[in-house]
């Protein structure tokens, strides 16, 4: 059990992308930034304030390709020749990524500058100011329990713009702050060690931070929930010394509402796979982040009022344990559910889908227009889709559409895949009304399929993010380690949210 000292969750300055972005029409001196990125295409000769031309870049392996860093030193200062490749493959996605190699290639340097262009490049300046904030910020994100000299905290990030765009990239600059804060609190969640982020701290953390965001905040505690009868949750705690908790976070806009949206995020603090241990290995000491889910929620939440979201938003956050002892939850135990439904456990670590399934019937019940559920769910989804691209499944083909528009908006992809219901006969049980497990294929398809019980015929979309809620290594503005992916994608699909014009149990994403 953890000892008071390690329950509290207090992120060092290095965790925080917390610098100062300010938008100027002349680049400061040396003395005022100490790094300044200048864009080169490729094939084309350097800009003048390089100082060298594209033969001696070249004798240096710089050539202009897309992501390519070069460090030249001028006048006091760090030149950091970035590659954009051809200049016609700009887009949003790609400027966050070079963004985030220019603030990697000068780690030493903590106040930035980057000039935008003067002319159009098929970017609007807000938005080219958005990706450049969100890729410099976020790629210079760190999560350290002890602080370290060896971490340069970013204190500044200057861009240079004419004066005429001034007032649109100021804009964007806001808005890409606003993302980035949410992805780096969702970070900070999602690596912070079990043992200090247990499921009351979540609920405190939620309080905290909610309540700053202009949140309303419900932490539900273990004998409430015994009283709402949400066995999902209350049968996976049953291994661990660590109570529950349910967090429910409501936003409520100051204007007209475009509709109601439910978030559910899964919380599962640490998974050890219970009963069904899981094998003592890298897939095993990465089960912190089996909370991603409620990371995300929670992180998008805190971001809905400084990003103007005119949707209400319900949140539940899903937050237990999944550990093995003598009073486990055991193969072969029937647990009933928040909507009556019972369920026969094949599978201990099978237990996300329990947690989250005791939410949807809450928020069937609160009659919201639409819910999207957000979990490291199956490995299946990993090898289907790898690290870069998140699984969607839903009954509303136009709630699943509005996911994968917000997805691509921000970057964070998601790719459909069928509910396809001919597996639904795989859940079925001789003793109740269903099981948590399908057999060993299209294990995200059945995982989807047991969700899909307790929304009935609701709007509502499900999105896998067991291979995207961890990278190995560093790649763009991703670092490596657990991602928060899909804190940037909730906000979106928050802010642009329009009630599904149609749903059913019939319907679905490819069958």
């Amino acid at each position: 059990m953890s000892t008071p000292a390690m329950r509290t969750l207090d992120p060092v300055p290095s965790t925080r992308s917390s610098a100062a972005v300010d938008v100027v029409t002349q680049l400061p001196g040396p003395d005022e930034v100490g790094a300044v990125a200048v864009p080169v295409a490729e094939g084309a000769e350097p800009p003048a304030e390089i100082g060298q031309d594209s033969t001696a870049l070249a004798a240096a392996g710089f050539t202009g390709k897309h992501g390519e860093t070069l460090v030249l030193p001028s006048g006091g200062r760090a030149l950091v020749a970035v590659g954009i490749g051809a200049v016609g493959d700009i887009d949003e996605a790609s400027v966050r990524d070079l963004a985030a190699a220019f603030a990697r290639a000068v780690p030493q340097h903590t106040r930035l500058a980057a000039e935008l262009p003067d002319r159009d490049i098929g970017l609007s300046p807000a938005d080219f100011a958005r990706a450049v904030t969100e890729g410099v910020l976020l790629a210079r994100w760190r999560f350290r329990i002890s602080d370290s000299a060896e971490d340069q905290v970013l204190e500044r990030l200057v861009l240079v713009t004419p004066a005429e765009h001034s007032e649109a990239v100021v804009a964007g600059v806001r808005r890409g702050e606003v993302l980035a804060r949410a992805a780096a609190l969702g970070r900070d969640l999602a690596n912070c060690p079990a043992a200090v982020l247990t499921a009351t701290r979540m609920g405190e953390v939620a309080q905290e931070l909610g309540g700053a965001a202009g949140l309303e905040v419900d932490v539900v505690g273990k004998d409430e929930l015994v009283e709402m009868g949400c066995g999902g949750l209350l049968g996976v705690n049953l291994g661990s010394v660590e109570e529950p908790r349910m967090v429910r976070l409501h936003y409520v806009p100051e204007g007209p509402s475009r509709g109601h949206l439910a978030l559910v995020g899964k919380g599962i603090m640490y998974d050890s796979g219970g009963i069904s241990l899981k094998p003592s290995d890298e897939s095993h000491a990465q089960m912190k982040n089996d909370m991603t889910g409620a990371a995300t929620v929670l992180a998008a939440m805190t971001a809905l009022r400084d990003a103007g979201c005119e949707t209400e938003v319900t949140g539940y956050l899903m937050c237990t344990d999944n550990m093995p002892s003598g009073s486990a939850l055991k193969l072969g135990d029937v647990l009933q559910m928040r909507n009556g439904k019972t369920v026969e456990v094949l599978n201990t670590d099978a237990e996300g889908r329990l947690v989250m399934a005791d939410a949807l019937a809450l928020a069937v019940e609160l009659d919201v227009d639409a819910i999207v559920d957000i979990a490291t769910l199956t490995g299946a989804c990993l090898r289907a889709l790898g690290v870069d691209v998140a699984g969607v499944m839903g009954n509303s083909p136009a709630l699943v559409d509005q996911v994968r528009a917000a997805g691509d908006a921000v970057d964070e992809p998601v790719w459909p895949l069928p509910l396809h219901r001919r597996y639904r006969s795989q859940l079925e049980s001789p003793i109740a009304d269903m099981t948590n497990m399908g057999g060993p294929n299209a294990g995200q398809i059945t995982a989807a399929l047991f969700l899909a019980e307790f929304v009935g015929d609701k709007p509502w979309a499900h999105i896998d993010i067991a291979g995207t809620a961890q990278l190995p290594e560093a790649r763009g503005w991703r670092n490596k380690g657990a991602t928060a992916f899909g804190s940037r994608l909730l906000v979106e699909l928050a802010c642009a949210f329009e009630r599904p014009s149609g749903s059913g149990a019939g319907s679905g994403t490819g069958s």
